[in-house]
């Protein structure tokens, strides 16, 4: 009986680490690498566009991406080994990518011999080199995790057969003690072995029914929060906008739910493009999607300069985004939104158009009309503690607010303030 738990506590504790280390470490090395490639894309993007339009604040965007990858690149150097193996690699490879934007940088400065195909092949080489390096950390951990899966089934497998065989020399002592002892492990083991089966097939929903308070039900503690973990990052992947990679309708839902229950008063903004489909027709979707990433990013520049930690960015589709922010923050939220909005938009017009005022397009019965340059429109509800309102009630009350909002000219946004006693 003692060699028996002696043996299943130790074969479960390092069972119970491996699961740790793929939650803790495994997890994190993941989604930092998604990110690392989504932040370099932008920055890349803002790097074209400094060389094509001049423009200092583009300038100033590519060197924020660059410092945002840093961060990024810094977040895995801090993970122990083997994890932070890819870091100093993927330094060296940005620090190259950087200088070699430097130069065109400064060749477009000093309005030197500029030659911009060759700058084009070098960084499109090492963007590539780059991406295809993120991938291949993704590639080896993936690996690296299917391989820990393995171990765990693996090592689940051994302490049965030798649970089993103990339990068998153990019947000459006390066949009735260890019956009991033996058909409660084997019980936990099958649960975890077969949610470790199921887990790695992608079917985050089965988890391992063991309840007790020793390593056992740590370990399936363990399992059941990387089911969890992974089935929320499932849910985030496909959910997310692959344009903006902001969260979409569901995470905005499930969002505004959570803070709804904590009964504290909250500003759900609801924003829109007014007359974007009149650009798109004219300008075409590729322009009309750089203006929906550009937006996406004015609206997260604005939470960071003027909201909180706790607030939320989240892209419904099209050109319609949410921002679920505190009522003390979402006037300076929205001003700024506006504000920068404003200015930038004009970037995205023919000069032409801009002189007029206006563009010609068609309307959606197909009729030819004038539109006025494209502008943001913002309907905010406003909670209270005396008034019981569910995620859809304030989703129905900000599309109705949003409709007067865009009835107004200009950029605005509006707010609903009556409260039911």
């Amino acid at each position: 009986m003692i060699i028996i738990a002696f043996f299943s506590f130790f074969s479960l504790k390092e069972a119970d680490q491996v699961n740790r280390n793929f939650i803790e470490h495994d997890l994190v090395l993941l989604e930092t690498a998604d990110k690392l490639v989504d932040e370099l894309l932008a920055q890349e993007l803002y790097g074209r566009r400094y060389t094509i339009l001049k423009n200092s604040e583009m300038l100033d965007a590519f060197w924020d991406q660059s410092k945002a990858f840093d961060k990024l690149v810094t977040v895995i150097q801090r993970l122990p080994d083997p994890y932070n193996g890819p870091a100093c690699r993927l330094s060296i490879l940005h620090e190259e990518f950087n200088l070699y934007y430097q130069v065109w940088f400064k060749e477009i400065e000093n309005s030197s011999d500029i030659r911009a195909d060759e700058n084009d092949i070098i960084i499109k080489n090492k963007l590539d080199e780059l991406i295809c390096f993120v991938q291949t950390v993704v590639k080896d951990t993936k690996k690296s995790q299917n391989h820990l899966v393995l171990k765990t089934e693996n090592k689940a497998r051994k302490t049965i057969q030798i649970i089993v065989l103990l339990s068998g020399i153990g019947i000459l002592i006390g066949i009735v003690i260890v019956s009991f002892i033996t058909r409660n492990i084997s019980r936990s083991i099958k649960q975890l072995k077969i949610a470790t089966m199921r887990i790695s097939k992608g079917k985050y929903d089965h988890l391992p029914q063991v309840n007790t308070k020793d390593e056992l039900g740590e370990l399936a503690g363990a399992f059941k929060k990387m089911a969890r973990r992974l089935a929320q990052l499932e849910e985030m992947s496909l959910d997310a906008s692959p344009l903006t990679r902001l969260p979409g309708g569901v995470a905005i839902e499930n969002v505004l739910k959570k803070r709804l229950e904590t009964d504290r008063p909250l500003a759900f903004a609801l924003i829109d493009l007014d007359n974007f489909k009149s650009y798109n027709d004219k300008y075409g979707y590729a322009k009309g999607n750089e203006i929906i990433t550009s937006s996406a990013k004015i609206i997260e520049s604005a939470i960071v300069e003027h909201g909180t930690k706790e607030d939320f960015v989240g892209h419904i589709g099209g050109d319609d985004f949410a921002v679920v922010t505190t009522p003390e923050k979402y006037i300076s939220i929205c001003k700024a939104i506006i504000d920068t909005f404003d200015k930038k938009i004009v970037n995205f017009y023919d000069s032409e158009d801009i002189k007029k005022g206006r563009i010609i397009s068609k309307n959606r019965q197909g009729e030819t009309m004038e539109f006025p340059i494209m502008t943001i429109s913002i309907a905010v509800i406003l909670t209270s503690e005396t008034k019981q309102l569910n995620q859809f009630e304030i989703g129905e009350m900000a599309a109705e607010l949003k409709k007067y909002a865009k009835s107004l000219p200009g950029s605005v946004f509006v707010v609903n303030r009556r409260e039911t006693q």
